[in-house]
């Protein structure tokens, strides 16, 4: 996988999911995340696109742009 990834969907990922929006956990391919269905509030989005998550219980991974999935919860 690329570290690479173009300014214009960096900034759809960004506009998508704002500091403070909160996420649910929808699948992630890590030994030690959360479970789906999980929620939590983003930090931000890092260069590469991964979402900054701080997870309800209290985990720190981000969801990696491409392999890791979450939806936006709506207000």
């Amino acid at each position: 996988m690329s570290l690479n990834i173009k300014p214009e969907l960096l900034r759809a990922l960004r506009e998508n999911y704002p500091v403070g929006c909160r996420v649910e956990l929808l699948e992630m391919d890590d030994a030690y995340a959360p479970p789906p269905g999980t929620k939590g509030t983003v930090t931000g989005v890092d260069d590469i696109g991964s979402i900054m998550v701080r997870w309800d219980n209290g985990s720190g991974l981000h969801v990696i742009y491409g392999i890791d999935r979450c939806r936006k919860i709506p207000e």
